[in-house]
C-alpha cells in the first residue's frame, strides 16, 4: 500500500488527481497539493500579467487541485493576487477551496490599521476587503497569518467566531505559530467556546525540519492539519542547482544568492541520487516526504507556468517506511527539545 493511501487524513483519491485530504479533523476536504497564489500579480514573473495567471489557475482546476491558498499582502501590491485570483476563478469559484490570510501589513488596502491586526476592528475590515477582491460572499479557510502582540487571543478568536456564524467564514486557521501560541488558543477557544483553528501553516521542508520541534507535535495533539510552505526550500530541493551549476534565470541566483552560499550541497546531492536510483525527480521526493508526514494535509506550492502545474499534480507518490527511513539519514529531523 502507498504512503499516502495509509495517511490518517486520506479520505479518497480521484484517478488522475492529487488524492482528497481531511484538514485535521474538521469537515473540510483539500488536495493534497495546493496551488501557492502569491505568484499570481507578482512582478517580474509569468503570472504578473491576469491572463497568463488565469490559465494556471484554471490548469490548477483541470488536474485536480482544489485547494488554493492566497492572503491579503500577496502580489505587486497588497490585494492583487486575491483580485488575480478572484478574477481567474470565475464561475468555478464553488469548485475549490479558496483560503486567504489577514494579520500582515497590508499598506492601509484594508482600511484603518493600527497595527493590532488581530483587534476586532481589524478582522471585520480585512475580511470585508478580501472578500470584494475575491470576488466571493465566503471564505473557505481564513488564516491569522502572524500573532498580534498587541491584542489577546480571546478578542481574535470571537470575532472569528462571529464571521464563522455570519457565513462570511467556513474555518479558521493560522500561520507562522510557536508551540506555546498553538496551545493557547486552542485552550482559550475551549474556554471561550468558540470555533477552533483547524490548520496551521508553517515553513517546512526537508532541509528545514525545525517544525517537528514544537509545531507538528502540538497540531497533532490538537488535530490540526499542517500546510507546509517552502515545500522545495525556495528552488533547492528542485534539482536545478549544484553545488557547481545555478541557473542565471534562477529565483535563488536572482533574489537570494546568499541561500547558494550555505546551501547543504552534500546532503543535496545523495538525495539526488536516491531520486535518480528511483526514477524520480527530486521535487517528487521532496513532495511526497512531506505528504507521508501524518499531520500533513496539503502541500502548499506555487506556479507560474501550465507545465509546473501538470509536474505538481503529479509529484506526490508512493515512498516505503525504508525511503523514508533512507530520507531521514539524508536530513535528520531536528534533535529534540529536553523539557525535563
Amino acid at each position: 500500500m502507498s504512503t499516502y493511501l495509509s495517511h490518517p487524513l486520506f479520505t479518497h483519491a480521484p484517478s488522475d488527481a492529487p488524492e482528497q485530504r481531511r484538514l485535521g479533523k474538521s469537515g473540510l476536504t483539500v488536495s493534497a497539493i495546493g496551488l501557492g497564489c502569491n505568484n499570481l500579480g507578482r512582478p517580474q514573473t509569468a503570472t504578473e500579467d491576469l491572463e497568463v495567471s488565469s490559465t494556471v489557475v484554471n490548469a490548477a482546476i483541470d488536474a485536480g487541485i482544489t485547494f488554493f491558498d492566497v492572503a491579503d499582502v500577496y502580489g505587486s501590491e497588497p490585494g492583487v493576487s486575491e483580485e488575480f485570483l478572484g478574477k481567474a476563478l470565475g464561475s468555478r469559484r464553488d469548485q475549490v477551496i479558496v483560503a486567504t490570510k489577514f494579520g500582515m501589513d497590508a499598506a492601509g488596502k484594508n482600511g484603518l490599521d493600527l497595527k493590532a491586526r488581530g483587534s476586532r476592528k481589524y478582522i471585520m475590515q480585512s475580511v470585508e476587503a478580501s472578500l470584494r477582491r475575491l470576488g466571493t460572499d465566503y471564505i473557505d479557510l481564513y488564516q491569522f497569518h502572524t500573532p498580534d502582540p498587541l491584542t489577546p487571543i480571546d478578542e481574535t478568536l470571537r470575532a472569528l467566531d462571529d464571521l464563522i456564524t455570519a457565513g462570511k467564514v467556513r474555518y479558521i486557521g493560522h500561520s507562522n505559530r510557536a508551540g506555546w501560541q498553538i496551545a493557547q488558543a486552542e485552550y482559550v477557544a475551549r474556554e471561550l467556546g468558540t470555533h477552533r483553528f483547524v490548520s496551521t501553516q508553517n515553513h517546512y521542508n526537508l532541509i528545514d525540519r525545525r517544525a517537528e520541534l514544537e509545531v507538528t507535535p502540538a497540531a497533532r495533539e490538537f488535530s490540526l492539519g499542517v500546510l507546509p510552505y517552502f515545500p522545495l526550500a525556495n528552488g533547492l530541493l528542485t534539482g536545478k542547482y549544484t553545488s557547481g551549476h545555478a541557473p542565471e534565470d534562477g529565483r535563488l541566483t536572482r533574489i537570494k544568492p546568499g541561500m547558494l552560499e550555505t546551501a547543504p550541497w552534500e546532503a543535496l546531492g545523495q538525495l539526488a541520487d536516491f531520486a535518480r536510483e528511483r526514477d524520480l525527480t527530486v521535487v517528487q521526493v521532496a513532495f511526497s516526504w512531506l505528504a507521508a508526514q501524518p499531520t500533513v494535509a496539503s502541500v502548499i506550492a506555487g506556479a507560474t507556468k501550465v507545465e509546473q502545474i501538470e509536474q505538481n499534480s503529479q509529484a506526490i507518490v508512493p515512498l516505503s517506511q525504508e525511503d523514508l527511513a533512507h530520507i531521514d539519514e539524508i536530513f535528520p529531523a531536528p534533535n529534540k527539545i529536553a523539557l525535563f
